[in-house]
């Protein structure tokens, strides 16, 4: 089975959201053996809703759609589906009682626009919306498969989940797909690239190399009739690319930089703690997105000005010698932070997210220190790719520079 995805809002096309909801299902079609061959996204207008809708069918089995099913007069979606298949919409009583019970349990007035999303038409059988008033639709007909699903995120997830992918599941397709990411740093995309050339080669399973933010991504892909034959033909291929990486890959799949480190914090029964100037406390919000992460990250501080660098425990006399953008000063904050907050490691960053100089030093200048138990070091780096690329890269850095050491001890 091959699909299509159709995000519908024109406020997707302004730029005014971002279509995570496209990633969301794409990233759960090859466990249902389905095959994504087309991601599209629509304005709010039936006319061209409807020849987008008509062309994916042309093209896929099953076309899936988020958004546009709200009471609104630019909600067209229903509509749309309703040309398509060249079938009337009608209210169905027992929405419209859905709709009623809903509104009255919220204490909201219930509007006559609101009994919109309690249309629909003959071949289309409502999917209830726990999280909402719009019931999504599945329409089954001459083969082919539409389902729409509402576009705010919460309730799109929740159909997804607890209805719409359990239905999927019971279409026998007579594949699955399954993908291994391995995740490396330190190696550019070409490099890997070259070094992994006579695995490129492979079909099943099919190999792509991307660059990503933590570092450059080897995905493995298989197709086979069960996920344990995906498996068998993914778990040599790994082996084959860990060989020839080495070192160089730091986690798999759904791991995060962070998660990798508290982890392998966990496994020595070491903590840390940290002080930011210019990533303003990213790291430590990387840190406890974990959870559990209490049990190895002890605390981080945010010494933005100068001066607070000094009254949280930073020589001043380092800042007046080398300056507050220095290897001297971020290993002392390293230093200070593990101090401060009785850590076993220390982690300092300092630098210029920019867009403008600091003590003669550009934008994209950035120091990076490292204390384990009063043994420190730090790192000069250049970032020069805009403020916010800055503080992420310095972060992702910080990261990678801490599993090193700790890989080391």
């Amino acid at each position: 089975m091959n699909a299509e995805i159709l995000s519908v809002g024109t406020e997707l096309l302004l730029g005014e959201l971002i279509d995570t909801n496209a990633q969301y299902i794409a990233v759960r079609l090859p466990a249902l053996g389905i095959d994504c061959y087309g991601m599209h996204q629509v304005g709010d207008n039936e006319q061209r809703l409807e020849a987008a809708l008509r062309g994916a069918l042309a093209r896929a089995d099953l076309v899936i759609m988020t958004g546009g099913l709200g009471p609104t007069e630019d909600d067209v979606t229903r509509e749309a589906i309703a040309a398509t298949f060249g079938e009337p919409l009608s209210p169905d009583p027992a929405l419209e009682e859905a709709l009623r019970a809903r509104f009255a349990g919220r204490n909201i007035p219930l509007v006559e626009r609101n009994f919109k999303q309690a249309l629909r038409i003959p071949s289309a059988r409502a999917i209830p919306n726990p999280r909402g008033t719009a019931p999504g639709w599945w329409v089954e007909r001459d083969g082919k498969i539409v389902v729409a699903m509402p576009g705010v995120p919460s309730e799109m997830y929740l159909m997804w989940e607890e209805q719409v992918a359990t239905e999927l599941a019971r279409h026998p397709t007579g594949a699955t797909i399954l993908s291994r990411t391995l995740k490396t740093n330190g190696l550019g995309e070409s490099i890997l690239d070259e070094m992994i050339s006579p695995l490129l080669k492979s079909t099943n399973p099919s190999i792509g190399v991307y660059a990503k933010r933590d570092g450059v991504h080897v995905r493995a892909t298989a197709k086979a009739p069960t996920i344990e034959a995906c498996r068998a033909l993914i778990e040599p291929m790994e082996a084959a690319l860990r060989q020839i990486l080495g070192d160089a890959v730091w986690g798999t799949d759904d791991e995060t930089l962070a998660t990798v480190a508290g982890r392998l914090l966990k496994e020595r029964g070491l903590t840390v703690a940290t002080m930011e100037s210019c990533t303003g406390g990213l790291l430590a919000a990387a840190f406890t997105e974990a959870e559990g992460s209490s049990a190895y990250f002890r605390g981080g501080l945010v010494t933005y000005a100068t001066d607070v660098k000094a009254l949280e425990g930073v020589d001043p006399v380092l800042i007046e010698q080398h300056g507050v953008i220095s290897d001297a000063v971020a290993a002392d904050m390293a230093r200070a932070a593990r101090e401060r907050f009785g850590a076993d490691i220390g982690i300092g960053v300092t630098g210029v997210a920019g867009p403008a100089e600091q003590e003669g030093k550009p934008p994209g200048t950035v120091h990076i220190g490292i204390d384990v138990g009063g043994t420190g070091r730090a790192e000069p780096y250049r970032m020069p790719q805009g403020r916010q690329m800055v503080q992420q890269r310095a972060v992702m850095t910080a990261l990678f520079q801490l599993r090193r050491r700790l890989l080391q001890a």
